[in-house]
């Protein structure tokens, strides 16, 4: 298992290959999936603004879509992380441990959850869709006040939510390692 894996798309399949814990493969498997989505809507947003703004030049446009790619990158990092870590970890030869594996896994899948919980923040109470103004659904069932929770939060502070994400892994590699 020493061999090398050659980079972040090597590291998926040896940090799988490489873990003792079968959650952490589960989160790599997932993790790998939901990476290659978030990539991949970042990429059609990315050429559908190039489309729409074409044929104005630079400017602020430029910055905008350099927002869009760095935006991806924060989105995706903290996604990756938990299994660069182990694979670089086993690679090394640093002692690792089936727990520390657990914890990166149980950090990385709230992470994710914590997108979409930070997409449901950033939801305003009404919106355009397909030309006719929508309401936000009322929050109902068992999640309802979770949800009112996430409702409550400012737009602009939604990025907080995957924030506290992204920090839970960093705190659950500083606390298992």
């Amino acid at each position: 298992m020493t061999s090398d894996y050659g980079g972040v798309f090597g590291a998926y399949p040896f940090a799988f290959r490489a873990s003792e814990s079968r959650l952490f493969k589960l989160y790599v498997v997932a993790s790998g999936l939901a990476v290659t989505l978030i990539g991949l809507l970042v990429t059609i947003a990315l050429i559908v603004l190039i489309g729409q703004t074409a044929a104005v030049q630079g400017g602020s446009l430029t910055l905008s879509r350099a927002f869009y790619v760095v935006i991806g990158l924060l989105v995706v990092l903290p996604a990756i992380a938990p299994t660069l870590v182990v694979a670089r970890r086993r690679r090394r030869g640093t002692d690792t441990s089936r727990r520390h594996e657990t914890a990166l896994a149980v950090a990385g899948f709230l992470f994710l959850l914590s997108l979409y919980l930070g997409l449901v923040a950033s939801m305003p109470e009404t919106f355009v869709l397909d030309g006719e103004m929508v309401t936000r659904p009322q929050p109902t069932g068992a999640f309802a006040p979770v949800i009112s929770v996430l409702y409550a939060i400012p737009a602009v502070l939604s990025w907080s939510v995957p924030l506290a994400g992204a920090a839970l892994v960093g705190l659950a590699h500083w606390l298992f390692r």
